[in-house]
């Protein structure tokens, strides 16, 4: 019980970023030994994470606090020894970062690799060109920018790389960032006078990934720190792989000469997966989440799914309808799917009636839905509210993220996917969002 509270708790902390990586990987060390009404215990492998978790007791007790919904002090123990009663004496602060930790520091998810890009004619291309950059990067195709649609891969190709070279050397200087976040963080060191330190982090890399890269045309100030930043790490012999939803030439109000510098490397473009691509897609996924799927039903969803972020969704979704029922995923039951998507098809509920319902049921005001609140339980209705337009409702990522006013699609990215996690795993959470479309008319 003291375990599985302890681990929810570090999801809370991981998902709204509370912890940098090293104190993050810290905290997993330790466990919840107990917890009363007025404190909880923190047990420590050894004299290293006791002290270095001492010194930030205060902000611990004050997240836990956030996250149990009540105020509680922290107490810390060091592990006993077995059979002795006495407390190890451990080297100071003996922590070692992993690989994992060195990925989450790069901004890398475990979730994009290059063993489950799948490949076929509409990104071999791409997939071809990356294995070139993972065995000389900073040497061949330097700038390498991929282009394409929503869902065609391109995040993931481009985190795969940046995962394969930290693996072939865990001492290069990776990082992966949103268009977006460039901006934010560089305005945030204007106004905190800290551009000295975020250049550091921007220009002391051996490979920088920048995705959604269109997100800094038509800002001046940020172009011109972008246009350094490219120079500064290309003439060091670091890579630069950008990538876009248009090519540079299509970008509206990017300076010339930094159109320039996209395309002095490789423009690589990556089509819409075909049906044997979203075939292979398909059973990836099934692979990944243990689902067993028949080939004829991933052949059914590969033909009525055309977007490849869908994908994954949709097997969720009718997986999560059979558990209990048949022991796999078959063709009947893909087909069901989409014949009862059909007949709800016509009726016109709207985005504000999910909303409602949604906050009516969780008791939040619509309005921090659409604000920036990341308290836990108001940022998982606004996921319910995510998964409920884009899974259900079949609404564009795009869209979803306009109606509930988030900045760009990948938020939305996320908040389907972990919910489309917990239906599987968290019976309460499928009867509830069952039963809010059950009451809006909407089959699940």
């Amino acid at each position: 019980m003291l375990q599985s509270v302890w681990t929810a708790f570090l999801e809370y902390v991981e998902k709204n970023r509370i912890a940098v990586s090293v104190y993050f990987s810290v905290l997993k060390q330790v466990r919840l030994t107990n917890m009363t009404e007025k404190q909880f215990t923190l047990t420590c492998e050894n004299q290293g994470e006791l002290l270095y978790l001492l010194k930030k007791s205060k902000h611990i007790e004050d997240i836990f606090s956030l996250f149990i919904k009540k105020k509680l002090r922290a107490v810390f123990m060091l592990k006993q020894v077995s059979g002795k009663g006495k407390k190890e004496n451990a080297p100071l602060l003996n922590y070692q970062a992993t690989i994992d930790d060195v990925f989450a520091r790069a901004g890398l998810s475990k979730k994009y690799q290059m063993d489950n890009f799948a490949v076929s004619s509409t990104n071999q291309v791409a997939y071809a060109t990356a294995q070139a950059v993972i065995k000389k990067p900073g040497i061949s195709y330097n700038p390498l920018f991929v282009h394409g649609g929503v869902g065609v891969g391109k995040t993931h190709l481009a985190q795969a790389i940046g995962r394969k070279i930290i693996e072939n050397n865990q001492k290069k200087r990776v990082l992966f960032c949103p268009g977006d976040r460039f901006t934010n963080e560089l305005i945030e060191s204007i106004r905190e006078k800290t551009t000295t330190r975020f250049r550091k982090k921007y220009r002391d890399l051996d490979l920088l990934i920048v995705d959604d890269v269109q997100f800094i045309a038509g800002k001046m100030g940020i172009q011109e720190e972008f246009f350094h930043t490219f120079n500064f790490v290309v003439s060091a012999g670091g890579q630069i792989i950008l990538t876009s939803d248009r090519p540079p030439e299509e970008i509206k109000n990017l300076e010339d000469r930094l159109r320039s510098r996209f395309r002095g490397g490789m423009t690589i473009d990556i089509q819409p997966p075909d049906f044997e691509l979203r075939s292979a897609i398909l059973l990836i996924k099934a692979s990944e989440k243990n689902i067993n799927v028949s080939m004829d039903a991933v052949k059914t969803i590969a033909e009525r799914v055309e977007d490849a972020r869908a994908l994954e969704g949709t097997l969720v979704s009718i997986y999560a309808r059979t558990i209990g029922k048949k022991e796999q995923v078959d063709a009947e039951a893909a087909g069901l799917f989409f014949q009862e998507k059909l007949a709800f098809s016509s009726r016109r509920i709207t985005p504000a009636d999910i909303i409602k319902t949604v906050c009516s049921v969780y008791r939040v005001r619509p309005s921090q839905i659409k604000d920036s609140t990341r308290e836990s339980h108001i940022a998982q209705s606004r996921q319910i509210i995510m998964y409920i337009l884009r899974q259900i409702m079949r609404l564009r990522l795009e869209e979803v993220a306009f109606i509930l006013k988030r900045k760009d699609h990948t938020t939305v990215m996320h908040g389907v996917e972990k919910i489309s996690g917990l239906l599987i795993t968290n019976p309460i959470m499928k009867q509830e969002i069952d039963g809010i479309c059950r009451s809006l008319g909407l089959s699940t």
